[in-house]
Order: C-alpha cells, then structure tokens, then sequence
C-alpha cells in the first residue's frame, strides 16, 4: 500500500513530518509513501525520510495546493492500495494491518476507521464518525451526510481504498475540503466497510488550517460544492445502472 501525502515544509510542520513517518515504520505491513513536495526544497526534507528506501518525493517546481499536489502525486502509486495522509498527524500502529486485511478478505473498495484527537499535551480524544460501523453499499454513505452545515460522515484520511477508486475520484480543484471530495468519491463508486478501530491521530495545533483566519471564508462554500457533487455523482451511477437493466 502506499500513503500519499503533500507539504511545503514549513519549519513548524518538520517534526510533525518526522512523526508521521515514526508511526509508518511501526506498521507491520509492507508500505510506501509517495511525498508531494508542493514547491518545497527537497534539501529541507527530514534526514530520516530521506534516507528511508520506501518513500519517494515529487518535486514540483511551484506551490501548487495541496490537492494538486496530491493529484500528481497520485500518478506515482504503484501498489494497489492507497491511503491520503496529511503532513502534520500519524497512523495508529495497527492501522494499515487491520484495513488490509479486511479489505483482502472481503473484497470491498474501501476499508476505514476512527480517528483520535491528538491534542498538544498529548492527551486524546476519539472522534467517533456519523457513519456506522459495518459494510455499507456504494453510494450509502451519503445517506449520513444530510446537509454541506453537518458534520463529514467519513474521516477523508482514515480510508486506506483501492488505487483505482482513488484515481477515479481524486482530491478535485478545492483550495480546501478537497479531501471531502475525495470521501465522497471513493465511497459513493464502492462498497466499503468502517471499522469499530482508530485508525488515525488528528493533531490539533495552532498552525493547522482550520486554525487559519481564512478557513471560514471558504469552508461553506467547500462544503456545498462536495455535498453536491456527492449527490449528483451518486445520482449519475443510479441512473446508468437503471439504463443498463432495462
């Protein structure tokens, strides 16, 4: 599997950065990672991930944004699956093995967990997602996101899917929310299943961009544009399918 994730380096992000990847190599299963460098120099990348084989850098040669960023870096996956990650949280140590093993055994498209609020003292605290653990169908996971104002039924960042679902439903043109975009996309062409397991530690920090001044001045409109594309995405495979059985 591969974990895809794009950042400028910012020097308060480095040792965040540095963690992600501490909790990668705990993980028992095989793994890459492929780090979109979004108009960073490569030079700044922390000495352990530089020296570690199983991850590979894009650099691009301008700060694009990070859905750009991770688009193109998405062209670089080579394995079957694929996970999103940002560069300031960390994976549970089990978190790769428990949604690998479910999804080689099921079947499924999809496999994703809960997340954890890791806070700057360490503490934590489960986030528990609107959807329900189980398997759900290709398209129900919009019937837990009633409105763009509630609450994103799915972590973006807990689902570990196929590269292919990936690849056909990929982060959008967003400046932000285009990780809903990318939930919604993958959720809505596959089945899945979300385990009763975190699988992904949050970090709440003061540089995170939901801590940024301009973070309201576009979530709303982010979250409506996702919601929509949700519904008419889902409303587009039904009435294909509805097509192709008459």
């Amino acid at each position: 599997m591969t974990v895809v994730i794009a950042t400028r380096l910012r020097e308060d992000r480095l040792d965040y950065l540095a963690a992600m990847h501490t909790s990668l190599t705990r993980q028992s299963v095989p793994w890459e990672a492929v780090i979109a460098l979004d108009g960073a120099d490569p030079n700044r990348l922390p000495g352990p991930l530089a020296a570690d084989p199983r991850i590979r850098t894009l650099a691009l040669p301008r700060p694009v944004g990070a859905a750009c960023a991770r688009n193109l870096a998405l062209t670089h996956v080579r394995t079957k699956y694929v996970n999103w990650a940002d560069d300031d949280d960390e994976f549970t140590d089990d978190a790769m093995a428990a949604r690998l093993s479910t999804l080689e055994s099921t079947g499924v498209g999809w496999c994703a967990g809960w997340s954890v609020d890791l806070h700057p003292d360490g503490s934590t605290r489960l986030w528990r997602c609107p959807l329900p653990p189980g398997r759900h169908e290709a398209g129900d996971v919009m019937n837990y996101w009633a409105g763009p104002q509630d609450t994103i039924p799915i972590g973006p960042t807990t689902i570990l899917a196929r590269t292919d679902l990936v690849r056909a439903a990929p982060m959008g043109g967003l400046v932000q929310g285009e990780d809903y975009m990318a939930a919604v996309g993958v959720t809505t062409l596959a089945a899945g299943i979300l385990l009763r397991l975190p699988v992904y530690r949050y970090r709440k920090h003061a540089g995170q961009m939901t801590q940024q001044t301009s973070y309201d001045q576009l979530e709303a409109a982010a979250r409506e544009h996702a919601h929509s594309y949700g519904l008419s995405l889902r409303t587009a495979l039904h009435s294909r399918k509805t097509a192709a059985c008459g």
